[in-house]
């Protein structure tokens, strides 16, 4: 006997999906969105993977990971009741987990005279992407919290730290900052 396993529900057909707590919401509820735009993130830096030379892929496959439980955070809405880690919450440590690779990274780069236009090398134009995508989810968990909907605060934190690391990391992918393309302030005109 074969045993299909398919992809599709059909229970989204409508325009609903549901959270992690079985609530159903709308698929364009800021949340999902939120959530969305975290996918986006980790698809892009899944993208970066097939493009950087091995250096990254280390961090960058934690990241993915990392990302994976920033999702399930995002899709479930805190309660005031809920016990400590009864729900996977992205936690303080892997922020400040970020902030020193920021640092070591940072650390091998020549300090920045002019905005850095997203390209050079394959592996840093993709990075760059990852971070501007990571930055719509950061604006869209701001919205969220904005809204009165429980964002927890480590998550806000990641986010921005997460989009800072992909700009560091897209630098140091531009052969140490030598490969990196700066802005021209009105050089078109």
């Amino acid at each position: 006997m074969v045993t299909l396993n398919r992809i599709y529900t059909r229970t989204g057909d409508k325009g609903s999906t549901r959270l992690a707590t079985g609530q159903t919401v709308s698929k364009s509820d800021l949340r999902v969105e939120t959530y969305g735009a975290v996918d986006e993130t980790n698809a892009c830096i899944g993208l970066a993977r097939t493009r950087t030379d091995g250096a990254f892929d280390a961090l960058l496959a934690r990241l993915q990971n990392e990302l994976f439980d920033l999702g399930a955070d995002l899709s479930t809405p805190a309660k005031p009741d809920e016990a400590p880690g009864s729900v996977l919450r992205i936690l303080p440590s892997q922020v400040d987990r970020l902030e020193a690779e920021i640092d070591a990274l940072n650390a091998e780069l020549p300090p920045l005279a002019s905005f850095v236009l997203p390209g050079g090398t394959e592996a840093a134009a993709a990075l760059h992407l990852a971070r501007t995508v990571c930055r719509r989810a950061e604006r869209e968990a701001v919205r969220l919290a904005e809204a009165g909907e429980p964002v927890s605060e480590p998550a806000m934190r990641y986010l921005n730290r997460l989009s800072d690391l992909l700009f560091v990391a897209a630098r140091y992918a531009n052969d140490k900052g030598a490969a990196e393309v700066f802005w021209a302030s009105g050089a078109t005109r």
